[in-house]
């Protein structure tokens, strides 16, 4: 099928920097998206453009996104487009999905057991909690067992040597004595935690070079979704697996980077061309998501970033309200003024704080009040009410 026959099938309608992305089909390729650039429609065309336009057989094609959720969106988003077909034999997973395949074949092929996954996070911080407890720290709050395991996922993802984690230091804790009693917990009874899958995987990659060769020739075509949220050794493990065709798609915006500390590695998307010689970096810089009055204030304070790659977003959509700034003096007087907000609201209205802890004192009005709201269920919160 030619590409402008599968344009008129599945009535394709991109812009020029879409398209270009879109026919991309091998090599070392970053695409950086800025926000509501259609990036997902981009990936999600461009393995149907692989599949119907180069015959590139679906079973070898590898889309790692960053959550189960992700995941599951963009194949029914690909069967929606492209029908049934294809869709069941193309692989969408996260990181940890890709890890836990690899773990498993590994324990297959070399005839051992596999550590047991331990999941269940409620169970890592009753262990944190114990070992908090024991190593010094009296009566730990929510608060500290979230920093303990935040930290921990932190210096695993960033790949630390064990005197970099000897050196880390958190706050109201003895945080190296933490951590590797908590490794010696995870390796006495026989169990890893999500992040041990990476450094497993990882391992595994290096050491046996017949099990990576065995992935690279499965899924000699590798896309990489959200990609400014990957971590180090993240990046790594997909280094080696993209290292035997060189067929890498990245997509991503450092710009957008927000979980660096659980430790995200924006700085992958600097250097990837060092990383991989010869590589393409494309661009998507228009926003069909906000009004031109968002765009324009955003993409003036996007530019102050420091490690950043050049590129404008833009938008053809309309100016739409202005932006209102309202200073108050103190949390009591935001969360009324929220409480007010909230009491008067006739349509959808969101709000942003920076954790879990922030949240709760206007949960807190919001529920004597008796006004709805739904929140994003996290441990430490109050149950969302039905809105």
């Amino acid at each position: 099928m030619t590409y402008e026959e599968f344009k008129t099938q599945y009535s394709i309608r991109l812009n020029r920097q879409q398209e270009e992305a879109v026919r991309q089909r091998s090599g070392p390729v970053l695409l950086l998206a800025v926000p509501g650039s259609g990036k997902t429609t981009v990936l999600v065309t461009r393995l149907g453009y692989m599949v119907y336009c180069k015959n590139i057989p679906p079973e070898r094609i590898l889309t790692v996104t960053y959550t189960v959720a992700a995941t599951k969106d963009m194949k029914a988003r690909y069967a929606g487009c492209f029908g049934e077909e294809h869709a069941d034999k193309l692989t969408f997973r996260t990181i940890n999905g890709l890890c836990a395949v690899v773990i498993g074949t590994y324990a297959r092929q070399k005839g051992t057991e596999a550590f047991a996954l331990l999941d269940d996070e409620r169970q890592v911080k009753s262990v944190l909690r114990d070992l908090l407890t024991r190593t010094g720290t009296a009566f730990p709050s929510d608060q500290q067992v979230s920093d303990a395991r935040t930290h921990i996922t932190y210096c695993k993802n960033m790949m630390l040597a064990e005197s970099e984690i000897h050196a880390h230091k958190v706050d109201g804790m003895d945080f190296p004595r933490v951590y590797f009693e908590y490794q010696d917990y995870l390796l006495r009874s026989r169990r890893m935690d999500y992040d041990d899958q990476m450094v497993f995987t990882y391992r595994i990659f290096r050491q046996y070079p017949d099990i990576l060769a065995y992935f690279q020739r499965r899924w000699p075509y590798i896309c990489v979704d959200e990609a400014q949220d990957t971590s180090k050794i993240q990046h790594a493990i997909l280094r080696l697996l993209a290292s035997g065709s060189g067929n890498i798609f990245m997509v991503g915006d450092e710009d957008q980077s927000i979980y660096g500390f659980r430790a995200a590695w924006p700085q992958a998307l600097l250097e990837f061309e060092q990383v991989f010689p010869g590589a393409k970096v494309l661009k998507l810089e228009t926003n069909y998501r906000s009004t031109r009055t968002i765009v324009e204030k955003a993409d003036a304070f996007i530019r102050r970033n420091q490690s950043r790659r050049p590129k404008k977003m833009r938008t053809e959509n309309q100016q739409g309200s202005p932006i209102r700034r309202i200073m108050l003096e103190d949390y009591n007087r935001q969360y009324n003024y929220l409480m007010k907000v909230a009491e008067n609201c006739t349509e959808s209205t969101a709000v942003l704080y920076r954790n879990n802890d922030s949240a709760l004192p206007l949960i807190d009005l919001l529920e004597q009040k008796g006004v709805p709201y739904a929140c994003r269920q996290r441990e430490g919160l109050l149950q969302p009410y039905p809105s």
